[in-house]
């Protein structure tokens, strides 16, 4: 297929526009087995990726569902959907377009089973969930294209793992299924390719013109950036002056909570009532909707967001972006840049805004990648085996099949290429049995094998495992409402909740509420005008910086000077390097000084949040071990400070790798780091439900639930599949263990541990840091004894008690 049909090629001219060179080269590729689209955000990529189905649907009259659009966010789905329904409608083409999520209502969903539309949208989990059903094979029969937009945010996640398993049964059930993927910022795109192609068959990858390079700066403040914390409040004054000259400004942050400060600290501040939203995950659909009609409208000068709004939502005249913290990830940032002036061969415009002074270098190193097309990714492991067993669940759910047919249909999924025939087995036992220590209980028995066919036990299980489906983690939220049955604001973590007494004031979606009450799974809340109010913990993921961005900015700091700084960030560095050293790429720096009566150890391994936290935790341990009395550390995506009560003079000695992989073992196996992680791979897999027929588990029970699991599987079934998924899933995540292996590598031999009469420039920033974490342990004994001693002393008793003659 070359050319446009009538229709479409009218409703081009009309507007005097031809199709870009990509949509063309997607309209010339429409047979293709697989393509991988790399276009730049407002290049028309998700038209690109439409435009064959449009010319196929307008050529040919097709019964069935030809086409099915997978985004990673439902508020994406349904802006797809308005925007295409705009030009089908110009063009007069028969075509029916619905979007499904968990929004939609039941009765759609069960007429678009019945009666699906030529081109549905939806998500991962809505797709997963319409693959349960027995009927899947009438619904999927026709299917003709699957378009998979923003696939670089679903290829990192366990979502995408779920997404490319329900795309090798659709490829089952439609063998003539050609794939699509969309996405503007990719680092890697044969790796992307592999995973969205049918193994082992190829992926065309198709690059567009990437337009002008963004204009990128950072924001002006008349004020320096504070030594430590995130909120940028300092910040507040220059950004609402960029607000004012702009129509209309995305204010991004990486967190929620940050989120949520920054809005009320800029609301305050907005003497002039200009009109602001906030917008987040955690807030209500219906706060959510309301800010999103607003932008459509243009009714809003700013919105303060966060990675609700990073992917492809193409909502009001955007005409700048502020990010306000270091972007941790420049493809994060580059994502985020692109949601100001969404049109091809229109340059983006971007504020970069530092939380604090170590932030200023990151953000200037940031930059700099942005502007050279730097991007960074971490390379992806195989498959996740707990979304596989879930897959094998869903999969039984929609009718018998053999372990054979299965196991061959996984392997062409590209995450699960290379599954071995053992872990597939393990998978489907697990499924069926719950595994060796589980057995014997009936509510794990799922499965039964029957004429050669595994098939549910119980058909009335389908409807539980159905309520389950999902990779995402949103465990031990509780909803938040004005009054017992008021107006619905969002959701807080039940943890939060439950530090709250009557009275308590909170921010949330940019309110401040006072708590009265927790009723059953909701906080009751009334709005108040405290001007302290507390900052609800939100779900999310705190950022570790990625480790191409940290090499970034340790070769700028092997730099002679820096005349892209501002000043004061400027003289900092070359007093860190007149007093001390500043680190260097291929070397750790240790510092070791004395500071307020204690001794202390800071140590520069540049390996993102997690695994400098990791390290505190097991340098402590080994510190311990050796007599050194650690008190506590503090870590930060830089550095670890550790304070006790000895000094360290070779950091050396502490940091072998072998003993800290071996104290890693120890410290992990009754760790609440590896419960909360078996928590999470537990509920993926089905061995937890967090929802049942009438009823959700709250999160202190799913919690109860799983830890009591975790502890009789630690002690007779230890290498329970789950357990050796849980410990693959807290060392790469929460433990990051991998990074203190690449800085052990790096700088092997390099480690050069500075003596220095007091605290430097560089560690005086961590002492100001949140987030301490206390050690308890031999420094307790020996202040005590000293303390005790003192007192003694100071009431004319010796040591023992005695009254000195």
């Amino acid at each position: 297929m070359h050319a446009l049909p009538a229709p479409i090629a009218k409703w081009f001219a009309t507007r005097g526009w031809s199709p870009h060179p990509h949509q063309a080269d997607m309209l010339a590729r429409a047979g293709d087995p697989a393509t991988l689209l790399i276009a730049p955000t407002g290049g028309g990529k998700t038209l690109a990726g439409f435009l064959p189905t449009l010319a196929e649907l307008a050529q040919a009259p097709h019964k069935g569902l030809h086409t099915l659009y997978i985004s990673p966010l439902k508020a994406l789905a349904a802006d797809i959907k308005r925007n295409l329904l705009g030009p089908v409608e110009e063009m007069r083409l028969a075509v029916r377009i619905d979007d499904r999520s968990g929004d939609t209502t039941q009765t759609r969903k069960k007429a678009q089973r019945a009666d699906p539309p030529h081109i549905l949208l939806t998500t991962p989990e809505s797709l997963a969930l319409l693959l349960s059903y027995p009927d899947a094979p009438r619904i999927f029969q026709t299917l003709q294209r699957v378009i998979v937009d923003e696939i670089h945010a679903l290829a990192e996640s366990k979502r995408g793992d779920q997404l490319f398993l329900a795309l090798s049964r659709l490829q089952a059930l439609a063998p003539g299924l050609r794939r699509v993927g969309l996405s503007a910022t990719v680092d890697d795109p044969a790796a992307i390719a592999t995973l969205l192609a049918r193994h082992p068959d190829p992926c065309a990858i198709l690059a567009a013109d990437p337009g002008p390079a963004p204009q990128i700066e950072m924001l002006e403040t008349t004020e320096a950036p504070p030594w430590s914390g995130g909120g940028a409040s300092y910040a507040i004054p220059a950004v609402l002056d960029e607000v004012r000259r702009h129509r209309t400004t995305l204010i991004f942050h990486n967190t929620r909570a940050q989120a949520e400060i920054f809005f009320h600290n800029l609301w305050l501040a907005n003497d002039e009532g200009l009109p602001v939203g906030i917008h987040h995950g955690s807030l209500a659909r219906e706060s959510r909707e309301r800010v999103e009609a607003a932008m459509v409208r243009g009714d809003l000068r700013a919105i303060v967001c966060t990675g609700s709004l990073d992917l492809g939502l193409d909502w009001g005249d955007v005409d700048l972006v502020i990010q306000v913290g270091a972007p941790k990830n420049v493809k994060r940032l580059v994502q985020r840049i692109g949601r100001a002036n969404h049109r091809y061969n229109a340059p983006s415009k971007a504020l970069l805004v530092p939380a604090n002074r170590f932030e200023v270098v990151e953000c200037r190193a940031a930059l700099g990648a942005a502007r050279t097309g730097d991007l960074d990714g971490a390379p992806r492991g195989p498959g996740p085996l707990d979304v596989l067993c879930q897959h094998i669940l869903i999969r039984a759910c929609a009718g018998p099949f053999t372990a054979d047919s299965l196991f061959y249909e996984i392997l062409t999924a590209g995450p699960y290429a290379t599954l071995s025939r053992e872990d597939f087995d393990a998978c489907l036992d697990f499924a069926a049995t719950g595994g060796y220590a589980l057995r014997a209980y009936d509510r794990w028995q799922r499965l039964m094998l029957r004429d050669g066919q595994w098939q549910l036990r119980d058909p009335r299980a389908a409807s539980r495992i159905r309520m389950n489906i999902g990779t995402i983690q949103d465990s031990e939220l509780l909803k938040v409402r004005l009054g017992g049955r008021g107006k619905p604001l969002g959701e807080v973590e039940e943890g939060f909740a439950a530090s709250l007494s009557p009275g308590d004031t909170f921010l949330i979606g940019g309110r401040v509420v006072r708590f009265d009450g927790l009723r059953e799974l909701t906080v009751e809340v009334s709005p108040h005008t405290a001007k302290s109010p507390k900052i609800a913990v939100f779900s999310g993921t705190k950022f570790a910086t990625s480790t191409q961005l940290c090499q970034r900015i340790l070769a700028m700091l092997g730099q002679e000077d820096w005349p892209d700084l501002p000043d004061h960030t400027r003289d900092w560095l070359h007093l860190q390097r007149k007093v001390s050293r500043l680190p260097e790429p291929g070397r750790l720096l240790a510092e070791s000084f004395p500071h307020d009566g204690r001794e202390h150890l800071c140590l520069y391994g540049f390996s993102g949040r997690n695994a400098q936290q990791t390290l505190g935790l097991l340098l402590t341990k080994r510190m311990e071990e050796t007599g050194l009395a650690p008190m506590g550390f503090v870590s930060t995506d830089y550095a670890t400070l550790i304070w006790g009560l000895d000094p360290v003079h070779d950091a050396a000695d502490l940091l072998d790798i072998n003993a800290l992989r071996d104290g890693l073992d120890g410290w992990l196996a009754g760790n609440a780091v590896m419960k909360r992680s078996f928590r999470a791979v537990a509920t993926i897999a089905g061995l937890i439900e967090r929802m049942s027929p009438g009823a959700r588990k709250s999160g202190r029970q799913a919690t109860f639930s799983s830890d009591i699991l975790y502890d009789t599987l630690l002690k007779y079934d230890p290498d329970h599949l789950l357990m050796r998924v849980t410990r693959a899933e807290a060392m790469r995540g929460l433990v990051d263990f991998a990074r203190i292996e690449e800085l052990a590598d790096r700088t092997r031999g390099r480690i050069d541990t500075l003596r220095l009469p007091r605290v430097t420039p560089l560690a005086a920033p961590l002492l100001l840091e949140a987030g301490r974490v206390p050690v308890s342990g031999s420094a307790d004994e020996r202040l005590l004894a000293e303390e005790t001693a003192r007192l003694m002393k100071q009431a004319g008793l010796d040591q023992n008690g005695k009254i000195p003659l």
